[in-house]
């Protein structure tokens, strides 16, 4: 195809009539030129998880009481000329009101350490909530 094109946009500039992608692909043929695909780039290195915990919400998101149960994971935003923000939230499942969040520029454990610890810390005496999240490499951690 990008052969064809190229091959079309000078016949067009020089005021020739473009020529038929089969024509293009027949001639590539007979003088033995063939596309060469390259494979693309993994973007990312797959790891295996330092820590899974087991799944005790099993699909039940809602909770009795406040505290019960807490949600959590990090979201990425585009804004700019190519820039990005992450934001860590948790929210309650009993509401579904915001415990706490934070807004960085790195997707990285601190970001998740900043967000839980005022959480756990603004907690009731007694409180023992339950945290899900969607096993990313910052909630697998070891830390």
């Amino acid at each position: 195809r990008r052969i064809t094109m190229t091959v079309n946009r000078r016949r067009r500039q020089h005021g020739l009539p473009a020529y038929n992608e089969k024509r293009i692909y027949r001639l590539m043929r007979i003088h033995e030129i063939r596309s060469v695909i390259r494979q693309k780039r993994k973007g990312y290195k797959k790891s295996s998880p330092q820590h899974v915990a087991e799944n005790l919400m099993n699909r039940e998101f809602s909770a009795s009481r406040p505290d019960e149960k807490w949600c959590t994971d990090v979201t990425e935003f585009k804004y700019g000329a190519g820039k990005k923000a992450y934001l860590s939230a948790i929210i309650d499942l009993y509401d579904g009101s915001i415990v706490a969040y934070r807004i960085g520029k790195s997707n990285n454990n601190a970001l998740v350490f900043q967000t839980m610890m005022p959480a756990i810390a603004g907690l009731r005496t007694g409180a023992r909530p339950m945290i899900h999240s969607d096993r990313g490499y910052q909630y697998t951690s070891r830390g």
